[in-house]
């Protein structure tokens, strides 16, 4: 079936592919054509059914035109020419580290090399000697990016921001506890909180480099040193992620964390406002001839384009930038808002020290209430039922400040379990078991307070508008979370648009390290969710646990 992300990835891939044909300008504009359709709130399907793929930024009528032949047929027949015109394996050289388009290219006309072994063996016997401009260091930085793709598969691809983002936290720790610096941030898309991260970007201020760059060398889940400077450093990790390393000048910390934090649409749109005003804009700072007018900070930077300081996670040049032109953007959710969670599943052989572990740690971060799944039905098998020493445990504690409730997850076409003496506050509807009848609604029973376990496949866009305007009739609210069995930005940003409330997955009882609450919050940030948008956030004083409550 036809998707947004399989489109996104053909476009990009024929720009990699008229990169190595020696095309100037094209490439570019099927790359901004899959970034367009990468961040899409709706599947092409139905924009190209109202005959609208023009107003998709970056698509014009010729990429209009490849959309249709791709949503009719699941291919694209230029796709398919270029495919046969460019052997797979030059495309493989050109996603190597430290290597490029016009490389790969020049390797494959000038040395007949049509992919990474025979790379290596043009290596070997000293062909690349008499290439200009290959001189023995570059030479070796080649050999070793060979090495890294060969020993690390899958090397460069992008990783899941949950998988990526334990080992950025772990360098992060590392290099602010261990190192001689004043500030240590990581920019790029992963402080955009994109869904996926092609590598790392870290910034560092600090009148020691040789020692930030020695903590960063030394440290365990690196492979390789691959290259370093006197301000920069790159490495590859073990999971073949590469991760770069700058010392930049204090003045211009402000000016490098917007040019590295991205993301490139929005970037270049800045660079344009800098030209008409002109001024010039980069990671040095914002400049009027010999004049540095900002750099310092971000709110610097952005204020001497006259524009308000706009949130990481909104990067994308989707009308954040003239949104900032007329004033503070409306401010976004944060950690500190999330006052609670309905959706915290206990385990079968938890018992009620589970319980008390749930509850403490609920206490720790100062929710007004906690929701514990106490039964779950699926149609067709048996329901789950908590054991009657932990139903009784749940009625007879009342922690101060804390509201217990007790929910239960019936999956469409399934029946409430029967519950002896429990009366349950609420139901979680699982969108990943569609069973074959309605399943139960506001009425006759608990209401419908949250929609969750989606499983929509890779794009996770396809296949939740009926679940939108099913949360939207009942009042419920969508999981937003890592993982695919939630929400991404992207979905996220459907269901605001169609006045559903997220709920912000909150990880509790995980492992203390689980990143599902700071990414969930971005993805939610990233749509654009502020306060009111999030059913279980509140303000931070004030309000009953009640009135906080997801669907009220």
């Amino acid at each position: 079936m036809p998707s947004n992300a399989e489109a996104a990835e053909i476009f990009r891939n024929i720009a990699d592919l008229l990169d190595v044909l020696g095309e100037r300008f094209k490439p570019e504009a099927y790359r901004r054509a899959a970034r367009s359709i990468d961040t899409l709130t709706e599947d092409l399907a139905q924009i190209a059914a109202r005959d609208e793929l023009d107003t998709i930024p970056g698509v014009g009528e010729a990429i209009g035109e490849k959309i249709r032949e791709y949503l009719g047929t699941g291919h694209i027949a230029y796709y398919d020419r270029l495919q046969k015109d460019v052997p797979p394996g030059v495309v493989e050289i050109m996603r190597l580290p430290g290597l490029g388009p016009k490389t790969a290219r020049r390797f494959w006309t000038e040395l007949g090399v049509g992919g990474p072994p025979e790379l290596s063996d043009a290596i070997a016997a000293g062909r690349l000697d008499s290439l200009k401009g290959f001189g023995p260091r570059k030479i070796e930085l080649i050999r070793e990016a060979l090495a890294t793709a060969k020993a690390v598969p899958g090397g460069g691809a992008r990783l899941p921001i949950d998988e990526a983002y334990p080992t950025a936290m772990r360098i992060l720790k590392a290099l602010r506890e261990r190192s001689r610096h004043d500030r240590v941030e990581i920019a790029g898309s992963f402080r955009r909180r994109r869904e996926t991260v092609g590598d790392l970007d870290i910034l560092v201020t600090s009148d020691e480099p040789e020692r930030v760059f020695d903590t960063f060398s030394s440290l365990s889940d690196i492979r390789e040193v691959q290259q370093r400077g006197t301000t920069k450093e790159t490495v590859f990790l073990k999971s073949g992620l590469q991760v770069d390393l700058r010392v930049v000048d204090p003045r211009s910390f402000g000016a490098a964390m917007v040019y590295f934090t991205g993301s490139k649409d929005h970037n270049v749109r800045l660079r344009t406002i800098a030209r008409d005003r002109g001024l010039k804009v980069n990671e040095y700072g914002v400049t009027r001839g010999e004049e540095i007018v900002g750099g310092r900070t971000e709110e610097d930077v952005y204020a001497a384009l006259r524009l308000a300081w706009i949130p990481p996670e909104l990067r994308e040049n989707r009308g954040e930038i003239e949104a900032a032109a007329q004033g503070p953007l409306p401010p976004l959710v944060e950690e500190a808002d999330v006052v609670g969670d309905l959706h915290v599943h206990l385990s079968s052989e938890g018992g009620a020290s589970e319980v008390d572990r749930f509850v403490a740690e609920a206490r720790r971060r100062k929710y007004r209430y906690l929701g514990l799944i106490i039964a779950r039905s699926t149609a067709g098998s048996p329901p789950w039922i908590a054991d009657d020493r932990v139903l009784s445990h749940l009625a007879s504690i009342h922690p101060t400040g804390l509201e217990l409730l007790r929910g239960v997850e019936i999956a469409p076409g399934a029946s409430l379990p029967t519950l002896r003496n429990v009366s349950p506050e609420y139901v979680v509807l699982p969108a990943r078991d569609a069973g074959t009848g309605p399943g139960p609604t506001a009425s006759g029973g608990p209401p419908i307070r949250l929609i969750a376990h989606f499983s929509t496949g890779p794009d996770r866009t396809v296949g939740i508008h009926p679940w939108i305007e099913r949360a939207k009739s009942t009042g419920a609210a969508v999981e937003v979370g890592p993982g695919m069995d939630r929400l991404d930005s992207n979905a996220a940003r459907m269901a605001l648009e169609a006045g559903v409330r997220l709920a912000i997955a909150t990880g509790l009882g995980a492992d203390p390290e689980d990143p599902t609450l700071p990414i969930a919050l971005g993805f939610a940030r990233r749509a654009g969710a502020g306060v009111s948008g999030v059913a279980n956030a509140g303000a931070a004083e004030g309000g009953g646990a009640r009135r906080s409550r997801p669907g009220r």
